[in-house]
């Protein structure tokens, strides 16, 4: 696992050092707007991430303090996934980068609706999300 130490002192770069491959940003967003927490849910995204790549962000963004995993209490030999404080912090930028993608490309899956919601009222919103995820 490689250690958690910035390539340099700027902010744009220790963010990309976490979050700046193709997948972990996905991860995240499943688990604020899909509900998923076990490692089987991850697996079943649209995007179609392969095991090895699931297992390695996972442990990447567990080591990076921005999602968490406990055992299962239902099943011992299942992981369930959750934000931490670090994670839902992340919230806010989720949200930045969709109305920046639906601005800028038409047709993505996400409705008008939310589009204006978030627009009216970002606050509100982050507030219904972290409260669902609590």
């Amino acid at each position: 696992m490689k250690k958690n130490i910035p390539r340099s002192d700027c902010p744009i770069s220790f963010a990309l050092d976490f979050l700046g491959d193709k997948w972990s940003l996905l991860v995240i967003r499943d688990l604020v707007f899909e509900g998923k927490r076990f490692y089987k849910e991850f697996l079943q995204s649209k995007e179609g991430i392969a095991t090895n790549v699931l297992s390695d962000r996972l442990k990447r963004l567990e080591s990076a303090g921005i999602l968490t995993s406990k055992v299962y209490e239902k099943l011992k030999t299942q992981k369930v996934y959750s934000l931490t404080q670090r994670g839902i912090d992340l919230i806010p930028i989720l949200l930045e980068i969709i109305l920046w993608s639906a601005k800028y490309y038409e047709g993505l899956a996400v409705s008008e609706a939310f589009l204006k919601k978030v627009e009216k009222d970002r606050a509100q919103v982050i507030r219904t999300i972290i409260a669902r995820l609590s």
